[in-house]
């Protein structure tokens, strides 16, 4: 009776609730000898441009480049894996599939696209629970991004045609270095209401082959959940974060051609705001599914230069555990 009880007063995974918003990564751990396999499906879409923190025009950029991206919109498949090892370390493993597109429009009034797509960069981490008692969690993220992506997609534009040349920094699928992560998320549950925040930083080694390195990543996740019944659950996410420049410069682009090959336009800091719900099969043939869906939208952003602005991201996963 009192191992029930004290089992009763730990933080569960086992509700709908009991994963974050299925946009955030790392948010919960296994116990041990537990296994999940996700997959995730994200589609992220930039449009217009800002200057600082203000909307701004093509004409405004063309001012000063030849050339102005319009819209980005890219598409993200993700598959992941988890396994414990033990009730304190959870294991992790994740790889994306990545493609976008960019849409500009030329001094001249000319436009074109261009595109890129390719397997990203493979990430691994380690969830290290430091506690698990009155309904609450704690548990520490250190993870590794392997440099699997590729920094040097081509596509062909009317100043090069028919030849390809080197695409700017945004259309490069990986980062081209190792990078590094750490985070710290905390876990609460009430009956039908939950909490977690993660706060997390990505940083870059050195510079890659073609002699840069993006900016350092920071961010600050909170959510808020309510637990409907027993496999359904509405939640809200509010997300701050701050990209750094880009520090160095690929030689082979002209950053007087387009914004986005000058990396005097990179970096941001930037607020937004997530909706979202999770499916939970707690019993039957299906049990231990999942199926989580949210859209945000951001609330804030100051870049850098001129950027484009970023619009709508729309998340839907699938999260199976054994």
């Amino acid at each position: 009776m009192l191992q029930a009880q004290e089992e009763s007063e730990k933080w569960t995974s086992g509700r709908p609730d009991g994963h974050a918003p299925i946009s955030v990564m790392g948010d919960h751990t296994h116990s041990k000898g537990e296994w999940m396999f996700s997959y995730r499906y994200m589609y992220m879409n930039m449009e217009d441009l800002n200057r600082g923190s203000e909307n701004t025009s093509f004409e405004d950029a063309l001012s000063k480049y030849m050339v102005t991206p319009t819209s980005m919109p890219m598409n993200m498949h993700m598959l992941g894996a988890m396994y414990a090892p033990s009730d304190r370390l959870t294991l992790m493993v994740m790889g994306n599939y990545l493609s976008s597109e960019m849409d500009h429009v030329t001094r001249m009034g000319g436009s074109f696209t261009t595109a890129s797509s390719g397997f990203g960069d493979f990430k691994i981490a380690a969830l290290y629970k430091l506690f698990n008692k009155n309904s609450a969690q704690l548990h520490a993220n250190i993870g590794l991004s392997i440099p699997t992506g590729s920094i040097d997609e081509m596509d062909v534009t009317p100043a090069s045609s028919p030849n390809e040349v080197i695409l700017p920094y945004p259309m490069q699928i990986g980062s081209g270095t190792w990078d590094p992560s750490l985070g710290l998320t905390y876990l609460k549950q009430w009956d039908n209401l939950s909490f977690g925040t993660q706060a997390k930083a990505t940083f870059r080694l050195g510079e890659n082959d073609n002699d840069y390195s993006l900016g350092n990543e920071y961010s600050l996740n909170t959510w808020g959940a309510f637990k409907a019944n027993d496999w359904l659950s509405f939640s809200g996410r509010l997300k701050w974060g701050a990209i750094e420049k880009i520090e160095g410069a690929n030689p082979m682009l002209n950053p007087m051609m387009v914004i986005t090959a000058d990396t005097a336009n990179s970096g941001m800091t930037y607020a937004e705001a997530g909706l979202g719900f999770n499916l939970y099969a707690f019993e039957g043939s299906l049990k231990n599914l999942r199926l989580g869906f949210e859209a945000s939208m951001p609330l804030y952003q100051n870049m850098n230069g001129i950027q484009l602005r970023n619009k709508e991201t729309l998340t839907i996963g699938l999260q199976y555990s054994l």
